[in-house]
């Protein structure tokens, strides 16, 4: 049946909220999980891509000849011969994050780009096989960063960028109707003339990549109705599921995406990239399953990274520090195919309480792949921005950066002028700030030390909005009394299985050691992209609409039908507890939910339930499930985001310039925490990736042939166990109705925001010289 909204019996709930361990721990560290990229399907082969060199130009000529005599090579595929791809939209209309398809004509867009896919017996033989394939190239000039000499740079208003080139004639800066028009709020330009107090910089940020521990990939096999089943680590396999179907020219129904496990995501697996294209064409061609494991190398450009960013931010205010207008111009890199936009603007937007604002975007077109998100996209890059020119802005008029931030605390929406759901930032402050011992700071630069050791303390606050999209999901409840939940959202290590099992414990009043959780399977009930921090709202919001139907139907049965022991008992006297039905007031024995359903001759209960708007369409469920369009804030009357304060403190040598995170305290306002380990995970893991965009993370480009060149985990650097101290995180939180059933806002990308910029202003602590070009590494202090 399909869930409806419940007047019966709540349950007591005691599982939501609780700090329950991982359902899946014992299952990850006993090597049980299931990953894609470990099936292996009866007669599977492997592939291995042939990659571009050069960034730009097309091919000329492959030769295969020395790699086809290999021992245990059976295939090479090449534009020659691959099959023919259709387009599939791109988000937010469509499935993808980039329209490239390979092996498509002779084109070269990217340096690492799949030019060829070689099959053969073993990964070993087709790795090696791949190697001996030789190239030629007619090549191009190539752009290959947002600094390449030969690239135009901008610093205005998008209106202005049309029609401009670089150096080689190529399209560089754009402003077409895909970028969002410029914004303004007052008068930003003219009350900027009047102000007392102004800072104005530009703030960049590099190209960086995801670095999810696992590798990407894909298995494909076709069955004999040309139904194709698909094995891979995947963020949103709704997603997948339709972009395969569109690429392939196929009913969807006859496309299946598998993955129950994800090893890490942070935005890399939110699409489907090239490898799951490469691995079903191959395994059409070859007629038998296909395993396509990308190496480490491969997977660096094997999907999108955060583009490297620059803005120039100016703000204006009184001589008190009371901001009166703030110009946002914000500039990243995209890939010649696609225009692919990251504006850091929608912090400045709704952080302070000012009333002039103007915000203007462009994007530099370069030989890259198409880029995507990465962890809080927008808002990461943004607060690093603002939050630096905010603690330039305290040291130019000598006050402390919290009173700054309090002067100019909105108390609603400064954008839209909504009341907000809620906003604990002015607790989050207070809460981080007695934690770090903020009062003991000394206000001037270089004068907290140790030793060589200079000391520095900053501060940060952050942002993040909270969106939804309507999802669905089962709930089983069997013979024995235990329970299945099953929606095809993903687990990418948040810990789905696990509050999915509490919420549905806490609706139907079981054990939650009862309760299964099948994910990542697009033959289960929908749900949308595990992004921007909505899967946890989505998927607990379905299935506790469809555990709650389905108590509506234990409870009458246990009320109505002639075989019950409680049949003479009203619905709203009766509790469910530990799996017992009973009356609420102890008056008269109970019954187990087993024992009721083998009196009453019930094998199962089975409700599917969703949270698409009342009178929803097969389009809307298509659109939730497969697209952006219905992705939203849960409420248009309010205006809804999680807000954050971060403290930090560094030690700099003072002869080597060296920076050492030695502490973090977070304050978090996400609404209510739905397991407070799992929450705690997430908001630190968010602040060791902060530490990782502030002090080590960039892509570096070869200028000469546009190429990624510390394509591994050797050279790009990430925190390592040893960068981190320990961290204290603080929930200042309550229940936010308004966001979602259960009262949850997000948890899962506002941990990042803002510790970039608070390490930078405790550098500048520190030391006195302010760094506004990420990482900041020791020969920018020097």
């Amino acid at each position: 049946m399909t869930a409806t909204r419940s007047d019966a019996p709540q349950s007591e709930g005691p599982f939501l909220g609780r700090p329950l361990l991982r359902a899946d721990g014992v299952t990850k560290v006993t090597g049980r999980a299931d990953y894609a990229m470990e099936h292996d399907p009866s007669g599977v082969v492997h592939a291995a891509a042939i990659e571009a060199t050069v960034g730009a130009g097309r091919v000329l000529r492959i030769d295969t000849e020395a790699a086809s005599g290999m021992p245990g090579v059976m295939r090479i595929l090449t534009h020659a011969a691959a099959p023919r791809l259709k387009r599939c939209p791109l988000v937010p209309e469509g499935s993808v994050m980039e329209s490239f398809l390979p092996l498509q004509d002779t084109r070269i867009h990217y340096s690492g780009q799949p030019i060829g896919v070689v099959v053969a017996e073993t990964l070993e033989q087709a790795t090696e096989a791949a190697r001996r394939v030789r190239v030629e190239y007619e090549t191009a000039p190539t752009v290959s960063d947002i600094g390449d000499p030969g690239c135009v740079t901008v610093d205005g208003p998008a209106a202005e960028l049309d029609g401009r080139k670089n150096a080689h004639g190529q399209d560089c800066i754009q402003s077409t109707t895909t970028l969002p028009a410029a914004s303004e709020r007052g008068d930003a330009g003219g009350a900027l003339a009047s102000c007392a107090v102004r800072v104005e910089q530009v703030y960049t940020t590099p190209r960086e990549t995801a670095s999810p521990m696992e590798p990407l990939g894909t298995i494909a096999e076709w069955s004999e109705d040309k139904s194709l089943t698909v094995w891979m680590p995947s963020q949103w396999v709704e997603g997948a599921h339709q972009a395969l179907a569109n690429w392939f020219d196929m009913p969807a129904y006859k496309v299946r995406v598998i993955s129950p496990f994800v090893g890490g995501g942070f935005g890399a697996k939110v699409t489907a990239h090239p490898d799951a294209s490469l691995a079903a064409m191959a395994a059409s061609d070859m007629g038998r399953p296909v395993k396509l494991a990308l190496t480490r190398p491969q997977t660096f450009n094997g999907y999108g990274p955060r583009p490297a960013i620059e803005q120039k931010l100016t703000l204006g205010a009184d001589a008190e520090g009371r901001l009166q207008s703030i110009l946002h111009a914000n500039v990243n890199e995209t890939s010649f195919d696609d225009e692919y936009v990251e504006s850091g603007a929608g912090t400045a937007k709704v952080m302070y309480a000012v009333p002039n604002l103007g915000a203007t975007q462009g994007i530099v077109k370069v030989n890259s792949f198409t880029p995507s998100w990465k962890r809080a996209p927008g808002e990461a890059i943004g607060a690093f921005a603002l939050e630096s020119a905010m603690d330039e802005l305290a040291h130019a008029i000598g006050v402390d950066p919290i009173e700054l931030r309090l002067r100019n605390y909105a108390e609603q929406d400064p954008q839209t002028g909504k009341p907000w759901s809620t906003r604990k930032l002015r607790e989050a402050y207070e809460a981080g700030a007695e934690a770090f011992g903020w009062e003991r700071r000394s206000m001037e630069p270089r004068s907290m030390r140790e030793g060589r050791q200079l000391i520095g303390w900053g501060m940060a606050g952050g942002a993040f909005p909270v969106v939804s999209t309507p999802a669905e999901a089962r709930v089983t409840i069997s013979a024995d009394g235990s329970v299945e939940v099953a929606t095809s959202g993903p687990d990418i290590g948040n810990g789905t299985y696990t509050i999915l099992a509490q919420t549905a414990a806490d609706a139907l009043g079981v054990p939650v050691d009862r309760v299964r959780v099948l994910l990542g399977d697009t033959d289960l009930p929908g749900a949308p992209v595990a992004g921007v921090s909505q899967i946890a709202n989505s998927l607990t919001g379905a299935v506790h609409r469809a555990a709650t139907a389905a108590r509506d139907e234990l409870v009458a049965l246990a009320t109505d039908h002639e075989q019950s022991p409680l049949r003479t008992a009203r619905a709203d006297d009766l509790v469910i507890r530990d799996g017992m039905i009973a009356h609420s007031q102890g008056s008269a024995q109970g019954v187990t939910i087993a024992d009721l359903l083998r009196k009453v001759g019930t094998r199962t209960i089975e409700v599917t339930g969703d949270t698409l708007p009342p009178g929803a369409s097969e389009e809307d469920r298509d659109a939730a499930l497969h697209s952006f369009r219905l992705m939203q804030p849960p409420t248009s009357d309010y205006s809804i985001y999680d807000w954050c304060a971060q403290f930090v403190e560094v030690r700099v040598d003072e002869d080597y310039g060296t920076v050492r995170v030695s502490r973090m305290v977070g304050a978090f306002d996400s609404g209510r925490v739905y397991n407070p380990t799992l929450t705690e995970s997430q908001w630190k893991g968010g602040m060791v990736m902060g530490v990782g965009e502030a002090l080590l993370e960039s892509l570096n480009v070869d200028r000469r042939f546009a190429r990624i060149v510390n394509n591994n985990f050797a050279e790009y650097m990430v925190p390592v166990n040893a960068d981190i101290p320990d961290i204290q995180v603080i929930s200042v939180g309550e229940p936010d109705p308004h966001a979602s059933a259960l009262g949850g806002k997000s948890v899962g990308e506002i941990g990042v925001v803002g510790v970039a910029p608070a390490i930078a202003n405790a550098v500048f602590h520190a030391t006195g010289k302010r760094v506004r070009d990420l990482p900041i590494t020791m020969e920018k202090l020097l």
